[in-house]
């Protein structure tokens, strides 16, 4: 068992460093397209669609878009929410929230972590095919700091998803910088962000009373005690080995 454990752990470890290299504008390129579109995107308005506002307003239209297509619609919400995640456009939880709405909690929260988990996906390769050598050449503090977040990747990247602190862009980057395997990265993507998708998709699959109360949903219910905490307690979780591990490293340097 301690042999698998380790195989596991070692397909699961960060790349191995390799030299640095050098800026490109073809490895850019990806990157650079998705900055364009997203610059567009909110250049155009769109960012206004992105709102309870709008969703209210739309809200028949869409219900009878998704009853005349409900095979189509799944995957057409799933293409939207993945677009504009791999865009890093501001709107997250609102999409989340429109999930739970159109197609309730359990077909909802499968439609808005996929999506979620491929538009991250979609940004953490590009980033890392465009500044994949930047931490190297950023100095050894940078370098300290990849070797540290990679030591214990997925551990790390659970909590941040879990508790979400920094902002969800900010953290498919510092993944993709960081030199994370993708592998672990959607694991960890995927795992951690399903319990806040899961507290805005059950709102909004009650949304229908606040429309017609002409209300709008409290997005800060997520940082509720009693819904935070125990999202705290499943971001400990992670920690526990890495703390061990460390612990043991330490115990092992003052008896040796």
């Amino acid at each position: 068992m301690p042999h698998a454990m380790n195989i596991v752990q070692n397909s699961l470890a960060v790349e191995q460093s390799s030299p640095p290299r050098s800026l490109s504008a073809r490895r850019l390129l990806p990157l650079l397209l998705l900055a364009a579109a997203s610059i567009l995107f909110l250049l155009s308005g769109g960012r206004h669609y992105l709102t309870f506002a709008a969703l209210s307003e739309n809200s028949e239209w869409l219900h009878a878009l998704v009853a005349r297509s409900s095979t189509l619609a799944p995957i057409g919400f799933i293409v939207c929410y993945a677009g504009l995640t791999a865009l890093s456009v501001p709107g997250g939880a609102i999409l989340t929230i429109a999930a739970g709405f159109l197609f309730g909690n359990c077909q909802g929260l499968v439609c808005a972590v996929t999506g979620a988990t491929i538009g991250a996906a979609a940004i953490f390769l590009a980033a890392r095919a465009g500044l994949g050598g930047l931490a190297e050449r950023a100095g050894a503090h940078a370098s300290r700091l990849k070797a540290g977040f990679g030591a214990n990747a997925l551990n790390y990247l659970l909590v941040l998803r879990l508790i979400p602190i920094f902002p969800f862009w900010l953290v498919n980057l510092v993944a993709a910088l960081a030199g994370m395997r993708f592998g672990a990265y959607v694991l960890g993507t995927f795992i951690g962000i399903i319990p806040g998708s899961f507290v805005y998709v059950s709102l909004g699959n009650g949304m229908g009373d606040l429309i017609a109360a002409s209300r709008a949903p409290d997005l800060s219910i997520l940082f509720a005690p009693s819904v935070l905490l125990p999202i705290i307690g499943l971001a400990v979780l992670p920690l526990v080995p890495v703390l061990y591990k460390r612990w043991r490293a330490r115990r092992g340097e003052e008896t040796a």
